[in-house]
Formats: structure tokens, sequence, C-alpha cells
């Protein structure tokens, strides 16, 4: 069973989360992304309070991939500074077919050493 983290991601639309997901999907930089439509953002940016309509995936990946993974979502974003938050997978409280699912869909793609 290896380690396992979800990536969370904030993004414009619906539709960047989806055209992410399927490329991080298909370089097999995670095993699944969940996209959750509706979450409104206020924050400050450039000395401005900002609010923002949003979408936010969780994406599930290991922690031997995650940095190649964030890497992905990075270049292919549309921020300039896009939110992505790394957050371990407590395996004991998890349920070992599912991490060990994660682990295979991911395997030897984007892992750094």
């Amino acid at each position: 069973m290896s380690d396992v983290t979800l990536l969370y991601i904030t993004v414009p639309n619906l539709e960047t989360g989806a055209a992410l997901a399927e490329k991080l999907v298909t370089a097999r930089a995670c095993a699944c992304v969940n996209l959750l439509p509706g979450m409104r953002s206020v924050y400050e940016w450039q000395g401005k309070i900002e609010q923002a309509e949003e979408a936010v995936m969780i994406v599930k990946t290991t922690a031997a991939a995650a940095d190649a993974t964030q890497e992905l979502i990075a270049a292919e974003h549309p921020y300039d500074c896009p939110c992505i938050l790394a957050l371990p997978v407590d395996a004991g409280a998890s349920y070992p077919a599912f991490l060990d699912w994660i682990a295979d869909m991911t395997e030897g793609h984007l892992a750094k050493d």
C-alpha cells in the first residue's frame, strides 16, 4: 500500500476543471478527480478584496507522484498563483483496497525519485 495524497485545487469553472482532470487521469498522474461546482471564494489579491465563483478539484494521487502532479497542474492552470494544497491521507483510517487502487493507477507514472 502506497502513501496517498489528496490535492485540493480551485479552478475558475467546471469546464477548466474537467479538461485538467482528463489530462491528469490520462497521464496517470492520479487515479481519480472529483469536481465540485458552485464554490464561492472571497480573498485579497493585489490589494483588493475579490469574490469569484469557482469549482473545486480533489485529486487522488500517491505521495510519490504528488510533486510531479502539482507541477503538471501548475503548468496547465489558468491562474497566476493557483490554489494547490496537498493533504496526506491517514492510511490506517482509510479503506485499504481503495488506497491500493490509487497506487495501482499511478504506480511508476510521474513519480519523482
